[in-house]
């Protein structure tokens, strides 16, 4: 229904952001492969994805169209939804992602949180003929600098779906191992492979 929109960047976080299109907001959740990529950005444009349901209307965005096609692609997938193909763009970055679905690399598909042997298999199985005829197409990630980068990765944990207290914990200790200096997208990818 919505192609992309196209507005001023009123909110910002690793899970969601709210943009201002000619007066109206829109809530649209992101991957951490998007959230990197607007940066510091007044303005932004994201192609968006409208996931309906029974009780919801809810909007994805991603910062280029290949992101928006490899994630279209990874919820066509049986058992896969749009929270898991999120958590998979926010887990790799979407070139990792289609390097290991193309060269049939299912540990590191199996590394996602929530990605088991069978659904790693499956997602290969489904999409590798499929990506390579479309080729790479993906846009390499930059990394954004957060000045609250705990309160920001916990936000977007919570907002992912895992407990407060277990994420709190899990972000203590990489800050603790890796020192202050992480950005958001490091923090979050290091607390998701230990939850």
């Amino acid at each position: 229904m919505y192609a992309y929109i196209d507005g001023k960047l009123v909110f910002k976080s690793p899970a969601y952001v709210v943009i201002d299109a000619n007066g109206v907001g829109y809530h649209i959740n992101i991957s951490l492969n998007t959230y990197s990529l607007l940066g510091d950005a007044e303005r932004c444009k994201l192609f968006t994805w409208l996931h309906v349901k029974e009780d919801a209307h809810t909007l994805y965005g991603f910062a280029d169209e290949s992101e928006r096609n490899l994630f279209l692609h990874l919820i066509s997938i049986s058992g896969i939804g749009p929270n898991t193909g999120r958590m998979m763009l926010s887990s790799l970055a979407p070139a990792e992602i289609y390097a290991a679905i193309v060269n049939g690399n299912v540990s590191v598909i199996q590394r996602i949180k929530g990605i088991g042997p069978k659904s790693a298999q499956r997602v290969i199985l489904e999409l590798q003929d499929k990506l390579r005829k479309e080729g790479p197409g993906t846009s390499t990630t930059t990394l954004a600098v957060a000045q609250t980068a705990k309160d920001e990765a916990l936000a977007a944990l919570i907002m992912l779906g895992f407990a407060r207290n277990a994420a709190e914990k899990v972000l203590d200790h990489e800050l603790n191992k890796n020192g202050q200096s992480l950005t958001v997208e490091a923090l979050i990818k290091l607390a998701l492979k230990s939850l």
